[in-house]
């Protein structure tokens, strides 16, 4: 049996959906995809394993994409933050990653919206694949991004 999969979206558990939703429109052009998602039942809590589950947010069309995977920022009413904090190199979901011509206006327009810079902006020659800038940055609730650009 052929079982066609194709990649849907990548999830943000945020502690306000609605203003990092906005940080992803304002810095990388996400679009927002309506209509916003406002969820909850016995469905859900099925779903998630949780009682009373509420989960509120948004999908957002990423840059170059028509049709394609989204960014989903969801908020849970009940959500725990254990406070540990994203490392680059921590195990499990690492970063999400853009590319953008001008990698330093992207930073900068980051920085501007809530971000941070994680490590150096740097221009690394592949030779024969081409010239990669790129920096890592967080978002304002701490999530990993990369910023980057392919010359070849």
């Amino acid at each position: 049996m052929n079982n066609k999969i194709t990649y849907v979206h990548t999830n943000i558990v945020s502690k306000n959906w609605k203003e990092l939703a906005q940080f992803y429109i304002n810095v990388f052009k996400c679009e927002p995809v309506y209509p916003e998602r406002d969820l909850s039942g016995k469905w859900l809590d099925r779903l998630t394993n949780l009682k009373n589950a509420e989960i509120k947010g948004i999908h957002l069309r990423l840059p170059g994409y028509e049709n394609g995977p989204t960014l989903e920022i969801f908020e849970y009413t009940s959500t725990n933050f254990s406070g540990i904090t994203p490392e680059i190199n921590r195990h499990g979901f690492g970063h999400i990653a853009f590319h953008a011509d001008s990698v330093e206006d992207v930073l900068k327009k980051l920085l501007q919206h809530g971000g941070q810079q994680l490590g150096e902006v740097v221009i690394k020659d592949f030779g024969e694949i081409g010239v990669l800038t790129a920096v890592y940055a967080k978002d304002p609730e701490g999530n990993l991004v990369e910023i980057q650009n392919w010359q070849k």
